[in-house]
């Protein structure tokens, strides 16, 4: 702005110096007058060049300005990934030791199931020895007891109750008994009583 003026009061200077120039001689006057175009050419030149290079940093400047603000963007951006990236980060931490504690339940729980397994491997193993030694000799202690008594138990009652049917000579007989309400020697005798005594 300063320079501005300047060459305007150098161009009114030179006005004021033609106008008396041409008060005076006329070959002084031509050479003043180039002289002074010859100035104002060059004041023009300078005054095209400083506008150009005005406008050239103006650009400069904005185009420095943009950069500078796309990279804040990018930089806001990037902090927001990063927050992102470090919150999953966090959750997938949290959720790793929480699958990692379940992994050790289900270990512990699976070594023992593994250990009833086992243990019921055993014990079905002693059953069916038990069940091969004793069922055959219950078996055959139930028959010898029907030849004896001929009496046949129902097996599906409650436990205080004696059920069955005695198959004597004649006919059939039922039987049933409450234990509860009998004294165990009121029952013995009962059931002896259809025992047969003759041989």
């Amino acid at each position: 702005m300063a320079q501005s003026h300047k060459f305007q009061d150098l161009e009114e200077m030179g006005d004021v110096l033609v106008s008396f120039i041409n008060s005076s001689q006329p070959e002084k006057l031509i050479q003043v007058k180039e002289a002074h175009q010859a100035l104002f050419d060059k004041h023009m030149e300078t005054k095209r060049l400083v506008t150009q290079i005005l406008k050239d940093v103006s650009q400069v400047e904005e185009a420095a300005g943009q950069r500078l603000m796309d990279m804040e963007e990018e930089k806001n951006r990037r902090e927001e990934e990063l927050q992102i990236l470090e919150d999953q980060l966090r959750k997938s931490s949290a959720k790793s030791q929480m699958t990692d504690s379940e992994l050790q339940f289900l270990q512990r729980e699976l070594e023992s199931l593994r250990v009833d397994e086992h243990e019921l491997d055993v014990l079905r193993s002693e059953v069916d020895e038990d069940t091969t030694e004793i069922i055959p000799s219950a078996v055959f202690v139930s028959q010898v007891y029907y030849l004896i008594t001929k009496i046949k138990w129902e097996y599906e009652t409650p436990p205080n109750v004696l059920k069955g049917v005695h198959y004597g000579p004649d006919l059939a007989t039922p039987i049933n008994m409450d234990k509860c309400s009998l004294s165990p020697c009121d029952v013995s005798d009962q059931l002896w009583s259809f025992v047969s005594t003759e041989w």
